[in-house]
């Protein structure tokens, strides 16, 4: 298992639903969810911490970064 962090931009407001699907559909491997709603820029910031196999969170940050107007970015830890 890899620890891991997802940063979410959401630019696009109508994608949050299917956003929310994802996270739930791998929600057992989220350790920790933070969002900031950037009202001044019309945007919302999304920031996961997991802990899951790395294909599985590379799954995920592919299946965000295929939402329209939405932006995914991942860092690994190295242990």
């Amino acid at each position: 298992m890899a620890i891991k962090h997802i940063s979410i931009i959401i630019e696009n407001n109508d994608t949050v639903e299917e956003l929310n699907r994802l996270l739930h559909e791998y929600g057992h491997f989220i350790i920790g969810r933070m969002g900031i709603p950037y009202r001044v820029k019309n945007i919302n910031i999304i920031s996961i911490a997991l802990d899951a196999p790395k294909d599985t969170i590379s799954s995920l940050a592919g299946k965000i970064g295929n939402l329209p107007g939405v932006s995914v970015k991942t860092a690994l830890s190295a242990k």
